[in-house]
């Protein structure tokens, strides 16, 4: 099958090489032209301009959106929606905010154009293990996508979530517990490094990876983040936060449901910006393992 890309960044460039390798057509588009460049050379077919980009695609057109939440999914829309036809779809396959999700949607029906929500998890490492999908919309419409999907999932790893904004929705809740879950890890391994018992807490990580309750992909990534720096004394231990944790936080306020380990991660993070402790070393690391966020790096005389 065929589709189309546009935002060919950390993840959406991954994502192309896996839709490749599944078998696919893919013509992708982004604003950097090194970046479309080089996932040229591996088969995608550059775009050009989204115009050349529709006019390249087979009615009804499928094309993936993977930009910044915000302001560049609507100057996307803006532009790409006039070139498409009733029946069309666009998928947005990045962390906009579930609510956004739904009035798009809306704004889209009437011009009779389908609109998924696409919460993708997988980061950096999605190329070869896979992405987890959650989708929200039509459900003839993400059956119509389902080969995508299925390409981009390992198996059991793609799920129809709902009406549209559900599949943003269980991102962002997704990404308020993995906020949870990094925070305990910190903490936990921020007081095995003050005990002053020496421990090695790069075999404790690996450890705790064979038969422990707490057993983890976070915990394989703390392991890999402490071999390469068993100190992390080359990172900052300020922890930024892309939006997924605030949502969370608010809509828990707006729905009246107690979610303190969420909220209290979330200020952590913000806490984290004035401290610069082990345990939000190892957030940060965390960070650029899963999903290669930029971390802040000490200069040598700082270490």
């Amino acid at each position: 099958m065929e589709i189309g890309f546009v935002g060919l960044g950390k993840m959406g460039s991954k994502m192309v090489e896996r839709l490749m390798l599944k078998g696919h057509r893919v013509i992708g588009l982004d604003r950097s032209e090194e970046a479309v460049d080089a996932v040229a050379q591996k088969g995608m077919i550059p775009g050009g301009s989204l115009r050349e980009l529709v006019a390249g695609l087979p009615q009804p057109r499928i094309v993936w959106i993977m930009v910044p939440a915000g302001p560049p999914v609507d100057e996307t829309l803006a532009e790409l929606v006039p070139l498409l036809q009733p029946g069309d779809i666009v998928i947005d396959g990045g962390n906009s905010n579930w609510r956004e999700s739904q009035a798009r949607a809306e704004r889209l029906a009437g011009e009779k154009i389908h609109f998924l929500d696409c919460g993708t998890s997988g980061g950096v490492w999605g190329l070869e293990k896979g992405y987890c999908l959650m989708v929200g919309g039509e459900a003839a419409a993400c059956d119509a996508a389902r080969p995508f999907f299925e390409a981009l999932a390992p198996e059991g790893g793609f799920l129809y979530c709902g009406p549209s904004g559900a599949g943003h929705f269980v991102k962002m809740v997704h990404n308020g517990i993995e906020y949870g879950m990094m925070q305990a890890y910190a903490e936990g391994f921020e007081l095995m490094d003050r005990a002053g018992l020496d421990l090695d807490l790069a075999a404790i990580s690996r450890l705790w990876q064979n038969g422990s309750v707490i057993r983890s992909w976070l915990l394989e990534l703390t392991e890999r983040a402490l071999q390469d720096d068993p100190k992390l004394s080359g990172i900052q231990g300020r922890v930024a936060d892309s939006g997924e944790g605030r949502w969370t936080v608010q809509s828990a306020v707006d729905f009246g449901v107690s979610a303190p380990v969420i909220t209290l991660s979330l200020f952590q993070r913000f806490q984290s910006r004035n401290d610069d402790a082990f345990g939000n070393r190892l957030l940060s690391a965390l960070r650029a393992q899963f999903g290669g966020h930029a971390v802040e790096k000490k200069d040598h005389a700082d270490h």
